[in-house]
């Protein structure tokens, strides 16, 4: 995600933004400045809204965390 803002910068935009839905502070492992952050959530996996596990659970209307003997 760091390349990219410089690099769209470079094609002529008047600003570049970075945005996420979804956050895990506890997970990062860069420094990335998000400007517009939806949630910050618990490193967890979470599934709904279009993410999945498996091809599954991405049709859920909410976003909620994964039990983890689904996954272990």
């Amino acid at each position: 995600v760091s390349w990219r803002r410089p690099n769209l910068g470079l094609r002529g935009g008047d600003s570049v933004e970075t945005c996420a839905l979804l956050r895990k502070p506890a997970a990062a492992q860069l420094a990335v400045d998000v400007r517009y952050v939806g949630f910050d959530i618990p490193n967890a996996f979470v599934v709904g809204y279009g993410l999945d596990y498996a091809e599954k659970y991405r049709n859920y209307r909410d976003i909620g965390v994964l039990a983890p003997h689904v996954y272990a």
